[in-house]
């Protein structure tokens, strides 16, 4: 007769704060180990191991190349609090209750650890792993996951530096020269975070016969190194589009911008997997490779403290002292600057293809003309009192007055109809 073993009721880790996102350099990991069993089960000890490593796997070829890279390696045994134990050491757990293993433990300092990060070829992932060593019985495991995300400054130097470049080339068809492409484009700083927006400034140039498409897109290069060779794979994030350029026109972007997705932080402290942003510049040329300019992006944790509160107060005291003045002087306030009028030009109908310069995730270039609705100018209600009046005004109503000429001194013509309307004035002449 075989004694059949009944399946565990709970053992799984639970951390003290569920809520918790991630874990940083120096954070504690703390948590419990939750047991309830189905049956009478006897325990000789309960190990807790926190282990963290980086992770290169792929094929080359008939080559399996892989590496792999330790950053958390902790263990411990744990006990049952305030619980009886027997002569070896080991407790007995019973139907209906619930036992509790409690644990923690530190995490390395700063510049010992990776952020998370999980791809295609390889992975960093921290983990929890309790062990549960049983008598005559197998071992049992439950394991819990967790994310570490290490803080990354973009507020240095290096970061908030400006970045930019040149490129062009030449184009031909059936080997006669066509002309040339060329762009030249800067970003005031290389270090962004989630949410912002980077500012482009560019210019493009065609002097060949096509039509061209200027285009920006964020992507993200996974670079995974193992048994001494690299595999590289690309990711298009994000992507905005200019205007056509035709033959012999240039177009400049004046602050064009592109919003930072919500993105892992770059990881540049492992040796055998690194994650890279680029912002990359292109112009699609039909019939040609594109023109490809790429400046380099570091996505970061802390975002940029760029504007201080000094130069905003300033600012407002300024515009107060303006205003005072304004009224000081019993002035009416001065009008409003119609270059402040947006306007919304967001394509709302139904699009009608132009050009098809598909390329890769993009989509074709489309024809629309939008409805533009501009924001009437705003009505001024000062008059000005001190008009004499000497000054006569001309009311005409809708109504339509014909003054006939029989003669009007030329012989080419016999007669002269003059049409007057309110706000217009047409002359008809007749023979």
């Amino acid at each position: 007769m075989v004694a059949t073993i009944k399946k565990m009721k709970t053992f799984e880790v639970v951390f003290n704060d569920p809520s918790k996102a991630y874990y940083s350099s120096g954070d504690k990991v703390a948590g419990k180990i939750v047991v309830e069993v189905s049956e009478v089960t006897r325990v000789s000890s309960m190990r807790v191991i926190g282990a963290g490593c980086a992770k290169v796997e792929y094929a080359k070829g008939k080559q399996r190349c892989h590496d792999e890279i330790e950053y958390l390696k902790y263990e411990e045994i744990v006990h049952l609090d305030n619980h009886p134990r027997d002569a070896d050491g080991s407790v007995t757990l019973r139907p209906g209750n619930r036992y509790e293993y409690m644990f923690g433990f530190e995490l390395p300092q700063h510049g010992h650890l990776v952020s998370s990060f999980k791809g295609k070829f390889g992975y960093v992932q921290y983990h929890v792993k309790a062990i549960m060593e049983r008598p005559s019985l197998p071992h049992l495991e439950c394991k819990k996951y967790f994310e570490v995300e290490e803080p990354l400054d973009i507020n240095t130097p290096d970061l908030l530096s400006p970045t930019g470049g040149t490129k062009e080339k030449k184009v031909t068809c059936m080997f006669i020269p066509d002309g040339q492409v060329s762009l030249s484009a800067k970003i005031d700083r290389r270090g962004f975070c989630e949410g912002e927006d980077i500012c482009i400034n560019a210019k493009f140039e065609n002097t060949c016969s096509r039509i061209v498409v200027p285009k920006a897109a964020i992507i993200a290069k996974y670079i995974y190194q193992a048994n001494g060779r690299t595999k590289v794979q690309s990711e298009k994030l994000c992507a905005v589009r200019g205007n056509h350029i035709i033959s012999g026109m240039c177009d400049t972007w004046q602050g064009k911008t592109i919003r930072v997705p919500k993105l892992k932080p770059s990881i540049t402290g492992c040796n055998i997997l690194r994650v890279e942003y680029a912002l990359k510049i292109y112009v699609h040329i039909p019939g040609s490779d594109k023109l490809i300019l790429e400046l380099p992006l570091v996505i970061g944790t802390i975002p940029y403290n760029g504007f201080n509160s000094r130069t905003n107060s300033m600012s407002s005291q300024q515009s107060s002292m303006a205003s005072n003045s304004w009224v000081s002087l019993g002035m009416p306030s001065a009008p409003p600057s119609y270059s402040n009028i947006s306007c919304d030009c967001r394509l709302d109908t139904p699009l009608t293809p132009l050009l098809d310069d598909y390329d890769a995730d993009d989509c074709p270039i489309f024809m629309h003309a939008p409805a533009f609705q501009f924001t009437p100018p705003p009505a001024y209600s000062e008059v000005d009192e001190e008009l004499s009046g000497n000054t006569h005004m001309l009311q005409l109503d809708c109504s339509c007055v014909d003054v006939e000429a029989e003669e009007v001194g030329m012989q080419e013509f016999s007669k002269l109809s003059v049409r007057v309307w309110t706000g217009n004035i047409g002359y008809a002449l007749g023979t």
